[in-house]
């Protein structure tokens, strides 16, 4: 693969990542309702599932895939689940005055990565990503193994850094919240964002 292919790429995914959709709306809201604890888990699980698709394009499984309509209409649905979920855990939460130093509520480490993954599997911005604007940047007829290599692992880093950025300024704005009536108001604005992100998810 040309350094011209590769770099044509890269700017192509930090784009795509860059762009909100639904994934980043659950990331940012799940940190600034939960904090930072866990959220490498989370973000793991978006890589997986970019990765999966990545695979399913470059090895001609797009067509396996794109014939697998039940389970990714199920894998879709489960992801909007569990963001109803969320924001219904959002609205009804107790408040209290959050510190400075403060611990983020914990949360099973599979548990979120398996979330990022059902998201990432199930939302539509990413499967139009891979399956129709990938093949366009890419020749994957003649993708070899090193550039397959090459490319999985810029997506690992850039969707790390793009999703980590997301989290670090979610992170920023939760601590501007400390009284119980604004962490309320915080609650219910995040759970309205989960609940919009489910939307979109079941609905494309």
């Amino acid at each position: 693969m040309s350094i011209h292919g590769f770099a044509l790429f890269c700017l192509a995914y930090l784009l795509a990542t860059a762009t909100p959709g639904p994934g980043i709306g659950a990331l940012v809201a799940r940190v600034i309702a939960r904090g930072m604890r866990g959220i490498a888990f989370y973000i793991a699980g978006f890589v997986v599932g970019d990765l999966t698709w990545f695979t399913f394009a470059a090895t001609g499984m797009a067509v396996l895939a794109q014939t697998a309509h039940a389970l990714f209409v199920a894998i879709k649905y489960a992801g909007a689940a569990y963001l109803l979920f969320l924001a219904f855990r959002l609205w009804t939460a107790p408040v209290g005055a959050v510190a400075e130093d403060s611990a983020p509520v914990p949360q099973s480490s599979g548990r979120l990565m398996l979330a990022g993954l059902s998201l990432t599997l199930g939302n539509p911005k990413v499967m139009i990503f891979f399956l129709a604007l990938l093949p366009t940047v890419i020749d994957l007829s003649t993708l070899s193994v090193s550039a397959f290599l090459e490319i999985g692992a810029a997506m690992a880093v850039i969707l790390s850094a793009v999703l980590g950025t997301y989290a670090a300024a979610a992170q920023r704005a939760r601590r501007l919240f400390r009284s119980p009536p604004a962490l309320r108001w915080l609650n219910r604005g995040t759970g309205t964002v989960m609940a919009g992100a489910a939307a979109a998810v079941a609905t494309r």
